[in-house]
């Protein structure tokens, strides 16, 4: 009762290959599913999760996912006006992004991208977005989700050029990801939501197990952010892995 309610934000400072020097600094908010309508996230709940996120001030904020809940107990039908009301205190100097997680989907794709968008949050579905900051530029490449098979990483990638950051809700596909990507980040596995002494997550909605569970991952140079999400996923219950939001200030390995 208590944990799923005892949000932390975590900063993070990432140095990565590939990352220019132009770009050192960039501060990246990321919040992953929240599954609105699921115990506690009632409207109060979300709205103030909202407002956590937005005090952050990061100059990015990426929505990794798993808006909306379709499956957990004691669920109830969110109001989709009301939550693209509340999602309009998400701005950012480089703005507000999304992509689809698997409830998303089974919720309904259209429905949920029709509620972001209305909240001025631009869905990307295995399509890339030029994004200024400062005097430079990066693309943000947004990959649909894998777990429902609507993920198309080569769609996503082309046409786009370095530097390269993808967001996406289901870390699966990082390993195709290829290596001139500086940086990926995702959600979906709730951190295992359960996580017990010894034994660790209880179960892990990925192929690859705990593999890519949460937090920080490398392999061959490429790196990986998963955040454990803020809601609950079937049933209400979170131990040893509290909801979170995350800021990354991404670094460059060649700054002064």
């Amino acid at each position: 009762m208590i944990e799923p309610r005892h949000l932390v934000v975590r900063e993070r400072e990432l140095v990565l290959p590939g990352w220019p020097a132009s770009l050192d600094g960039l501060r990246v908010g990321l919040v992953g599913d929240l599954h609105v309508g699921a115990p506690p996230m009632d409207r109060a709940r979300t709205r103030r999760v909202l407002d956590r996120l937005a005090a952050q001030e990061a100059d990015l904020l990426l929505f990794l996912g798993d808006l909306v809940d379709t499956k957990s107990l004691f669920r109830s039908e969110p109001s989709l006006a009301h939550l693209s009301e509340d999602l309009r205190v998400l701005r950012a100097p480089l703005g507000a992004y999304a992509v689809l997680g698997n409830h998303d989907h089974w919720f309904g794709a259209r429905r949920v991208r029709d509620c972001l968008e209305r909240a001025e949050v631009p869905v990307l579905s295995n399509e890339s977005r030029r994004v200024s900051f400062r005097d430079a530029a990066f693309d943000l490449v947004g990959v649909d989700d894998a777990f429902t098979g609507h993920a198309d990483l080569l769609r996503s990638l082309e046409g786009s050029v370095g530097p390269r950051l993808v967001a996406t809700h289901t870390a699966d596909l990082f390993v195709d990801v290829p290596d001139d990507v500086s940086l990926t980040v995702a959600a979906h596995t709730h951190g295992g939501q359960v996580r017990l002494p010894i034994v660790g997550a209880l179960f892990v909605p990925s192929r690859f197990g705990t593999r890519f569970v949460r937090g920080h991952y490398v392999e061959g140079g490429r790196h990986l952010w998963v955040t454990s999400g803020v809601g609950n996923s079937m049933v209400p219950v979170r131990f040893g892995v509290p909801p979170e939001l995350v800021v990354l200030t991404l670094r460059s390995a060649t700054r002064p």
